[in-house]
């Protein structure tokens, strides 16, 4: 039997705002990090997450701006080990 929680890295914009809305979630920064036109600490806000007190939602051009800028990697869960959605991913520095 196939592993099915294997995880994936990316930086394709489309493969991880699919994968992020597939489960629920949307962009977001924690809340007192943005400066200016900098987004701050960038997260995915899902149900039943960290929510309003913690996170900020922004804007998908927003985040994916920050994202480049920073020069990140989305890795992620594609879905969990006994099968359906998954919210585990991180947010790494490319080619690490």
């Amino acid at each position: 039997m196939a592993d099915t929680s294997q995880s994936r890295t990316t930086t394709d914009h489309d493969e991880i705002r699919e994968w992020v809305e597939q489960n629920g979630g949307s962009p977001a920064s924690v809340r007192g990090t943005a400066d200016g036109d900098d987004a701050g600490v960038l997260r995915i806000d899902f149900p039943g997450g960290a929510g309003e007190e913690q996170l900020e939602p922004i804007s998908w051009d927003t985040w994916f701006e920050k994202f480049d800028d920073a020069g990140l990697a989305f890795l992620y869960q594609a879905e969990r080990a006994g099968g359906g959605g998954s919210t585990f991913f991180k947010l790494v520095r490319e080619g690490a």
